[in-house]
């Protein structure tokens, strides 16, 4: 049996239906025995919705009024008393079961779905399976209009079924209008068969299947299965998400639309944070063209923006990942918390002894994934395994519980976003991987700090003294997109300790402009941060040591009196950040000379950089270098022997020799300062002839050379 079901809601009706977000008031259906071709009774039912105000065309359509629903019951009523008269109408015609038949998809997975979904409450296993009439009978009439041109009128026109609309109630005349081109359908000219109706999934179906692409050589993709790619008319980007939502959360707001596995990738910003926006693929084409209508559809009070995207972005955002991340993530129907903040030192013993006998996790130790720098050392994130929603439910309530000296961030993850996670991490480099070899001074990356008059920068005043990186970002908020890369600098003082003060390069004075208007006196913490426009000359000034005060600039402080020149000319030229972190060259830190002509004539500095290294993404948090005084150039980083030969007869600079010319230290204390260190070495400062029989030295050189060594590379 089918039971023929009719719907409309307290906004737009026809194509439109379900798009505006608005209630269900309406339903109408009969019971159609296909066999006898008998029919049971007309039901229609009002719906009282929660908002009874209703749009024009709906009052215009359908003849109902506020004062007229207000007298309904509400949905859940309805639908119960939906499954009692249907079952009592099987009974007198003798069948047991039935399958819906709608005009379209739209009622139900468009209305009735994503209502009840907000309102909790479950739907009968009877609305995840139904047939649309529109496809049946474009099956059974292959000549009749495409499927998405077609209604109930345009296919009673096709059959020359003279039915007058203006004769019935409205829902009464589409009901019986719909039995009658059914008839028609099972007459002996057609003998249609209704066999393969539409479905609805229970639930959204977690877990990655792996795909080869032979473009990336050692990581794998989610994709449904190893021989399909992503086609991008199955793909949308949603925007505007709750940062602690989760891909169960997206599935329940795009509730009704049948999601590919693994069809949900959270996106991640530059410190593995969320950053609100997804990337959903569906299971056809069609299903993405009814997400789309769910464009600025609300999730709790946020509405969320629903947009085209490409099965490439998908690829990209779903991640790669490796053999370790494809057997922790080959256990299936598991549910995935994420876990920030462990201390470095926590073992596997660690994390089950904090999660407890209340929330085993999945195979004991095989269940826990820590995710690790390229070097082995700990991020403090680790990925936990639970087999059911109960279990993850305790392990939730343990956020921000307190392991060793740390309170633990607990929050739901993905399949996708533990690729993410690990492959950002695994394409991050250290900030010195292992000890220098052979060194030169590098060529200049894209990354600088523009000394013009333009305002395109920002400077924060009163940081906590805590605060960091992250901190500032957060924030920035949604400005954090216009921040330049590498445009973050922590101003230090003299002890290497945060000063309070931090400067922001924008993308454009505008955009430095809006931020300082959002963010002047906002709260970080337990302070207020004040927040001005300034432009890259001025944040050079304070970088390399001067001061910013309203009478104007002060030059940078003379350290050491016979080598500070009286103007700072020097200090003027464009300063460069490294895209990887940098050893700080000796020049940028102290001047060579008292004379102008000396700074003028001064070699440009080289930098060499690795070929890969402009594929790395760097992370503002991990690997960003914030000196006390930010060189004007960059220092130093390991170079093959060729690349030194090749920049040594390219530039003419003077090139250290490779035996002593520079140290590392490690171990430090924390408290550690520049009078300190310059005391450990004490007795051991240049002496030019050393090096005469190396290298040619200048003036400028020289002058560094006998210099006492006032930077230390760590």
């Amino acid at each position: 049996s089918l039971v023929v079901l009719f719907g409309a809601t307290a906004g737009a009706y026809g194509a439109k239906l379900g798009s505006d977000e608005r209630e269900l008031i309406l339903l109408v259906w009969q019971v159609v025995d296909l066999p006898s071709k008998k029919v049971g009774t007309l039901h229609k039912s009002l719906v009282k919705a929660d908002n009874l105000d209703l749009s024009d065309q709906c009052r215009e359509v359908s003849g109902l009024t506020p004062e007229g629903l207000g007298k309904a019951e509400p949905l859940d009523r309805v639908l119960q008393q939906f499954s009692q008269l249907v079952s009592s109408d099987l009974k007198v015609l003798g069948r047991s079961s039935y399958t819906l038949c709608s005009d379209g998809q739209l009622l139900i997975r468009q209305v009735l779905h994503p209502e009840t979904s907000k309102k909790n409450f479950l739907l009968s296993d009877c609305f995840y399976s139904f047939y649309d009439l529109r496809k049946e009978f474009h099956t059974c009439y292959p000549s009749s209009a495409a499927v998405k041109d077609q209604s109930i009128k345009t296919m009673a026109e096709y059959l020359g079924l003279g039915t007058d609309e203006t004769e019935e109630d409205f829902g009464v005349w589409q009901v019986k209008t719909m039995v009658a081109i059914i008839f028609s359908m099972l007459s002996e000219n057609c003998n249609h068969i209704f066999t393969e109706p539409e479905t609805v999934k229970y639930k959204y179906e977690t877990g990655p299947c792996l795909l080869w692409l032979p473009f990336f050589f050692s990581f794998f993709f989610l994709c449904s299965s190893k021989s399909e790619t992503v086609d991008s008319e199955t793909v949308i980007r949603a925007r505007g998400l709750p940062w602690q939502s989760s891909d169960q959360d997206i599935a329940r707001f795009f509730k009704g639309l049948n999601i590919a596995k693994g069809g949900v990738a959270l996106c991640l910003n530059a410190q593995g944070r969320r950053n609100g926006e997804a990337l959903v693929r569906f299971v056809n084409s069609e299903q993405r063209d009814l997400a789309l209508e769910r464009h600025k559809h609300h999730m709790g009070s946020r509405y969320i923006e629903v947009y085209k995207a490409t099965g490439e972005e998908f690829l990209k955002i779903a991640g790669g990942t490796s053999n370790e991340v494809a057997q922790f993530l080959s256990k299936e129907n598991q549910v995935i918390i994420r876990m920030r903040g462990l201390p470095f030192t926590a073992t596997q013993e660690d994390v089950l002894g904090f999660l407890g006998p209340e929330c085993p996790v999945t195979g004991g130790k095989e269940g826990l994934l820590f995710v690790k720098y390229p070097d082995g050392r700990p991020t403090g994130d680790a990925f936990v395994l639970f087999s059911c929603e109960e279990y993850a439910q305790n392990a939730l309530k343990k956020h921000k519980e307190i392991l060793g000296k740390r309170y633990i961030e607990l929050f739901r993850s993905t399949a996708a976003e533990v690729q993410q996670v690990v492959l950002n991490r695994y394409m991050s480099t250290p900030l010195i991987p292992t000890l220098p070899t052979p060194i030169i001074p590098v060529i200049p990356p894209p990354y600088t700090i523009a000394t013009g008059s333009i305002r395109d920068c920002v400077r924060l005043r009163g940081l906590p003294y805590t605060a960091g990186i992250d901190d500032i970002l957060e924030f920035m908020g949604d400005a954090t997109g216009d921040i330049k890369p590498h445009g973050v600098h922590m101003v230090l003082n003299q002890q290497g300790r945060p000063s309070g003060d931090a400067f922001i390069q924008m993308k454009s004075a505008d955009k430095a402009f809006m931020v300082a208007q959002k963010c002047h006196k906002k709260m970080m913490k337990d302070r207020y941060v004040e927040v001005f426009q300034c432009s890259g000359e001025e944040m050079n000034f304070v970088l390399m040591g001067g001061t910013l005060n309203r009478s104007g600039l002060s030059p940078p402080p003379c350290k050491l009196p016979c080598l500070s020149p009286p103007a700072y000319a020097a200090f003027q030229t464009a300063a460069v950040i490294p895209a990887e972190a940098a050893l700080y060259q000796p020049q940028a830190l102290l001047p060579a000379t008292r004379t102008p002509q000396a700074s003028a004539a001064a070699p440009p500095t080289v930098t060499y950089y690795p070929a890969q290294a402009a594929q790395l993404y760097m992370n503002y948090t991990a690997y960003y270098p914030s000196p006390p005084v930010s060189p004007t150039t960059v220092g130093y980083i390991a170079a093959p022997p060729g690349a030194v030969a090749a920049a040594a007869t390219a530039t003419h600079t003077p090139i250290l020799p490779q035996p002593g010319a520079l140290v590392r230290m490690q171990g430090l204390p924390y408290n550690t300062g520049m009078k300190e260190i310059l005391s450990f070495f004490q007795g051991y400062q240049y002496a030019p002839d050393d090096y005469n029989g190396l290298i040619q030295l200048s003036d400028q050189a020289r002058s560094v050379l006998q210099a006492p060594k006032e930077w230390v590379c760590l």
